[in-house]
């Protein structure tokens, strides 16, 4: 089993900045997929960013430019820095790993283990 711990969640006005780290325990293998995916009330799931066992991230669509996804292999640790935010970032935001072979691409469907999720709030 793995588990994942999200947190720098909360709330910010339109134009702020939030952080997003996750941290995996358990039977982790370091160079596994992972991924942060969000989801707004009444939206299906969607993909923010994806990132292989080398650092190389895939971003979902819209999601280049404001999203930086970044990994340190060393700590297991996953983030997402988030920059520019606006009202339509609203979502909760699910950290997530794949085992399975070396494919890394912004699908949930592709992926075993989720987080708990972190409310990410950005008022206009």
């Amino acid at each position: 089993q793995v588990q994942l711990a999200e947190s720098g969640g909360g709330s910010v006005q339109t134009g702020g900045s939030f952080r997003l780290s996750c941290v995996a325990s358990g039977n982790t293998a370091r160079r596994n997929c992972m991924g942060w995916f969000r989801q707004a009330p009444g939206k299906a799931r969607e993909a923010v960013a994806v990132v292989d066992g080398d650092g190389s991230p895939r971003y979902g669509d819209s999601m280049k430019g404001r999203f930086t996804i970044s990994r340190d292999n060393a700590k297991n640790i996953l983030n997402l820095q988030m920059n520019n935010l606006q009202p339509e970032d609203t979502a909760v935001y699910y950290c997530a790993t794949r085992r399975g072979g070396p494919l890394c691409l912004p699908e949930a469907g592709m992926f075993n283990y989720w987080g708990q999720g972190a409310q990410v709030t950005v008022s206009s």
